[in-house]
């Protein structure tokens, strides 16, 4: 596993998102959405809707799910599983761990 520091905890309030831009293991930069869902549990997803190609971090969360802001198709924060059209492919989910005040994921490490 090789967790990189994506943020602070202190970023992201509950029910929000923001955008952050990791390296893989093969030197590729990933877009990630670092996201709280409404009860406050951390999730961290690939970043881009996988119907419209654009920002998910941009959306609204609510509950466990986050929806795109374009077409609004909503996303499983836990699975990446579409729950609403027009989104059919589900985004990576990526292990997330919270370590003192920094969010760490390993973006080479889907769940």
């Amino acid at each position: 596993m090789s967790l990189q520091r994506a943020c602070a905890t202190t970023e992201v309030e509950p029910a929000a998102a923001t955008q952050v831009t990791l390296t893989d293991g093969a030197g590729k930069q990933i877009l990630v959405c670092v996201a709280r869902d409404s009860d406050g549990t951390w999730h961290a997803i690939g970043d881009t809707c996988s119907h419209a190609r654009v920002s998910l971090s941009e959306g609204d969360v609510f509950d466990h799910e986050i929806e795109c802001w374009k077409h609004g198709s909503s996303f499983d924060l836990f699975t990446g599983k579409p729950n609403s059209l027009p989104a059919v492919k589900p985004v990576p989910v990526f292990a997330l761990e919270i370590s003192g005040a920094d969010v760490l994921v390993d973006v080479d490490h889907t769940i």
